[in-house]
């Protein structure tokens, strides 16, 4: 649309577009809105080059891409996604941080306080844990979820925590600021669809032997169902290098981000497996241009229900946390 298009041009695009059997999704930019047009472009009834003599509409341009919504071209200026008080995409690091599990009402507080006061802008714990095994620590589930967003309201950071099953959306999205889709989850379509339907931010995990376009697709299932809430988390690869839990792929950040316009953080805590590696691949993330993080921090990891060895002790967090501000601003951003 033309930069001074009016809304009642908007939504005329929008009933033309319905009515060559296309959905019409409206993608609101800060110079100007965008229609996008997601259909069967089959057949001659559903050209839409005619569109560009209808009054506000600037141009009509094919996407090329396999993914119509999260395609940059249909947004250069990128997406800014909120949660809660944060904000990820912006000139801002973002950066959550907290246990890999929620495992007590004690842990998930003194979590809380820590990664509050060195400087995170969210809180993440698991409350429903995929695990490879079915004998490992499964989560706190419910109780989990209450004890988790109480640590966040109390020291107000926003709470981000993985969702597993479709049926728990409600009770999951009542209790937090932003659903995690993790690796083992990230094709599961039934999932992605559900979550389209809500308005809830999403961060979506890339799956561990998942390709950028097929990653691309699995964000497209959630955006084509309404849902522009998407933010894309590199966490690392399985390749056939066994020294590191996985291979971070962090030539995916620049990748994706002249492919999409919504926002890419990266979790090097899943992506290396081992707290040492962490705070240099996080340094690294952020000069390959990622706009958050996403860490591992247990008061104490040695004693941990699950993935001990890749959380790092809040001290170590708040060296970090001073480590990556200079980095920060180096690249145009802020922490």
């Amino acid at each position: 649309m033309k930069s001074h298009a009016t809304e009642a041009e908007i939504q005329a695009v929008v009933r033309m577009v319905e009515d060559l059997d296309y959905n019409a999704h409206i993608i609101r930019g800060v110079e100007r809105t965008v229609v996008a047009c997601v259909g069967d472009e089959r057949g001659e009834k559903h050209q839409l080059t005619h569109l560009e003599s209808v009054a506000g509409v600037e141009r009509v341009m094919p996407v090329v891409r396999s993914f119509k919504l999260a395609s940059r071209e249909v947004r250069p200026e990128g997406s800014r996604i909120k949660v809660g008080n944060a904000e990820i995409g912006g000139p801002r690091i973002t950066v959550i941080a907290g246990p890999c599990a929620v495992e007590s009402e004690a842990q998930i507080e003194a979590a809380a306080d820590a990664v509050k006061a060195a400087g995170a802008h969210a809180l993440r714990g698991g409350a429903f844990k995929p695990r490879t095994s079915p004998y490992s620590f499964q989560g706190m589930e419910e109780e989990g979820l209450v004890l988790l967003e109480r640590a966040g309201r109390r020291v107000g950071l926003p709470v981000v925590t993985e969702i597993m099953d479709p049926h728990d959306i409600d009770l999951v999205a009542e209790h937090s600021d932003m659903l995690q889709v993790g690796a083992r989850n990230a094709q599961n379509f039934s999932l992605l669809r559900r979550l389209g339907r809500i308005k809830k931010p999403v961060l979506l995990k890339r799956g561990m032997s998942m390709k950028l376009e097929e990653f691309m697709m699995a964000a497209e299932y959630i955006l084509s169902e309404g849902n522009p809430n998407v933010v894309l988390c590199e966490r690392g690869i399985r390749t056939f290098e066994t020294a590191t839990r996985n291979t971070l792929d962090l030539n995916a950040v620049p990748l994706l981000k002249a492919w999409t316009h919504l926002p890419v953080i990266v979790d090097p805590s899943h992506g290396t497996g081992i707290y040492s590696l962490v705070a240099p691949m996080a340094l690294a993330a952020i000069a390959a241009g990622a706009d958050g993080l996403l860490i591992e921090v247990h008061p104490t990891p040695e004693s941990a229900l699950s993935d001990g060895p890749q959380q790092l002790k809040p001290s170590r967090f708040a060296d970090l946390m001073k480590a990556l501000k200079p980095l920060a601003e180096a690249v145009g951003r802020t922490l």
